[in-house]
């Protein structure tokens, strides 16, 4: 079975969502600035959500740990 790009989509954007927070808290932490770390939260949203999506699609192509589901007929 695969999954449709859409799939996709919403699952890096809902990822990303949760990653660029943890980014920006973590930036908050080491730089002691709100306006730097959100800068490095802004950036990295961009880039592993395109990053992300062309992994997810080519996990989407490998059956590495998928298994067929049968076809019952009645």
């Amino acid at each position: 079975m695969q999954e449709k790009p859409f799939r996709s989509v919403a699952k890096t954007i809902s990822w990303r969502t949760l990653g660029t927070l943890d980014t920006i808290i973590i930036s908050y932490f080491v730089t002691g600035n709100l306006v730097m770390a959100a800068s490095i939260g802004s950036i990295e949203v961009i880039t592993k959500m395109i990053l992300y999506y062309f992994h997810e699609r080519a996990w989407n192509k490998i059956n590495i740990g998928r298994v067929k589901e049968p076809d019952y007929q009645i």
